[in-house]
């Protein structure tokens, strides 16, 4: 293997910008929901979001976490996404405290892998609920709001699963095609009255689930790492930042597209 160019950056640390510029509040005057927002990838988000000038509210079935890593301007509201009662009692109360919702990321969702015919009818319908019916929970309970102002953006955090079938993955990935399959659906449902739906598919990201699995197994972070072109794995920081630019105007003519956010290793022939 090749050595790596350094950038004196690691891959944990947050994104910076050029000495000497000026960060801009891209979501300035905006009210956005941030599901899963505890940690890894919807924590990352909330922060960023919260940094960009808006109003952010954080919901996870999780307690809020360390009050030090959220950003001044979340607000963590504990939920359970699969309950539809819960999702839209959530929403009439971030409505009532602050008149709008803007934007919409659905990030809450957990693993669910099995052999297909051993998985459980249980286990079958928790991953759906999870990964699947949550986020359409949310976007139920945003829509009308957002139809009333003419102008909003759901970002559903899907996954590289819901592009390519790797073995052991099952029913996840199942899950995971199907949130595809929303964003497009309702991208191209409301998109005459302004409003965008658009997916991100995170590849391998160094969340706490990632690292929990490499604490277990020896050997795994090296052997993941090598498979991937950069030779890194993602941050939760990257695929924050895309959805920043997916829930801003500057991504306004950007809909029912899902982005890849995985260093490249969908493109590679592999079994």
């Amino acid at each position: 293997m090749q050595a790596q160019k350094t950038t004196g950056r690691r891959p944990s640390d947050p994104i910076q910008q050029p000495p000497g510029s000026r960060v801009s509040a891209r979501l300035a005057g905006k009210t956005a929901l941030v599901t899963g927002a505890a940690s890894g990838i919807g924590a990352a988000t909330a922060r960023l979001f919260a940094r960009q000038g808006a109003r952010v509210v954080g919901l996870d079935v999780a307690a809020a976490g360390d009050p030090a890593a959220l950003a001044a301007g979340v607000e963590h509201r504990q939920v359970d996404i699969p309950d539809g009662d819960a999702v839209r009692a959530a929403v009439a109360t971030a409505l009532a405290r602050h008149g709008r919702i803007d934007v919409l990321v659905n990030n809450a969702g957990a693993d669910v892998f099995s052999d297909p015919l051993e998985l459980s009818g249980e286990a079958w319908q928790r991953n759906l609920d999870l990964n699947l019916k949550g986020a359409w929970h949310l976007a139920q309970a945003v829509l009308p709001a957002m139809l009333g102002q003419g102008a909003g953006a759901i970002v559903n955090i899907a996954s590289v699963h819901g592009q390519r079938i790797i073995p052991g993955c099952f029913p996840y990935n199942v899950a995971k095609h199907g949130l595809i399959g929303l964003t497009r659906a309702l991208g191209i449902e409301y998109a005459a009255r302004g409003i965008r739906v658009n997916s991100i598919s995170p590849g391998l990201i160094l969340v706490p689930r990632i690292e929990a699995w490499f604490e277990r197994e020896p050997g795994a972070r090296e052997a993941q790492t090598a498979l991937l072109p950069p030779r890194r794995i993602g941050d939760p920081d990257e695929v924050a930042h895309t959805a920043l630019f997916l829930a801003s105007d500057e991504a306004r003519f950007i809909n029912a597209t899902d982005i890849l956010v995985d260093g490249g290793r969908s493109q590679i022939y592999h079994d």
